[in-house]
């Protein structure tokens, strides 16, 4: 196919799928926002670009001995899977790593929805929690375009709304309200995020490598949450940055529109045009 990605690039994508045998599934996991779908102002509005959506499906066609497909994202499971149109088949990774599901038929028509992993919190978890979410309401407070997203095992204050000034004030005092709790406190684009449980998406990729038994990783990421993926990734694995700014990834392109080719190209090299299923596939 034709390209305008960098050859090394894409030489390092097929050898990678190269890497591919029965048994040993390459895993292909991506993040969502800034990466499949261009960031925007309302989260609820984020999708993924068509040529996302249509990578995404063909990565999902390959058979579950060649390839699986996973988002990681620190969206809730329930969000991501709204939101992202994930093909049947794919695993998601939610809530950085703290939830986990698949998207499954969940109806005799077939239609989509996401089976979630067994998750709670601990008595004390639960009480802590609650402290921070009143924490970071207060933070919220009297701060234009500021607002506190709740997910099961967090609480995240986004700022992208608020002034510049204002926003960074708010950041930094949603910083000190996490690690004051003594809670894990990870900081993203005009977002503070507040956990009670100790993930990453570092952490929730090498135990999905483990489960699978996957003989390399792909993953592609824009934000600071990123780099604990890219970080824990080794010399035989691929990892992308999307956009600008400091990274450990061994690629770089820059924006959602070039992450679609570099997936296009990733399932063309996992399953060529005219070979291989023809829609997604069992991955029981």
């Amino acid at each position: 196919m034709t390209t305008t990605l960098d050859p090394r690039l894409v030489a390092a994508i097929k050898q990678l799928a190269a890497r591919a045998t029965p048994g040993r599934p390459l895993l292909v996991a991506s993040d969502f926002d800034g990466v499949l779908a261009p960031l925007g102002d309302d989260p609820s509005a984020s999708r993924p670009t068509p040529a996302a959506a249509a990578a995404l499906e063909r990565l999902a066609a390959a058979p579950a001995s060649r390839a699986r497909l996973a988002l990681v994202s620190g969206r809730t499971l329930e969000s991501l899977g709204a939101l992202s149109g994930a093909p049947l088949g794919t695993l998601l990774i939610g809530s950085h790593g703290a939830e986990r599901g698949e998207v499954v038929a969940t109806s005799p028509d077939g239609v989509p929805g996401v089976e979630h992993r067994p998750f709670a919190l601990s008595e004390a978890e639960a009480a802590l929690l609650d402290e921070v979410r009143t924490g970071l309401e207060g933070v919220a407070t009297g701060v234009e375009g500021a607002w506190v997203e709740h997910k099961p095992s967090a609480a995240v204050l986004h700022t992208r709304l608020a002034s510049t000034e204002e926003g960074a004030q708010a950041a930094d005092a949603a910083h000190t309200v996490g690690t004051t709790l003594g809670a894990h406190t990870m900081r993203g684009k005009d977002v503070v995020e507040v956990a009670v449980v100790a993930t990453s998406k570092g952490q929730a990729l090498t135990a999905l490598r483990r489960d699978l038994g996957a003989a390399a990783v792909f993953y592609m990421g824009d934000d600071v949450t990123d780099e604990r993926a890219f970080e824990v990734l080794g010399p035989d694995d691929l990892t992308v940055k999307v956009g600008a700014g400091d990274t450990a990834a061994r690629f770089r392109v820059p924006s959602p529109d070039a992450a679609a080719e570099v997936l296009a190209v990733l399932a063309e090299a996992l399953v060529p045009q005219g070979t291989g299923p023809s829609g997604p596939v069992s991955h029981d």
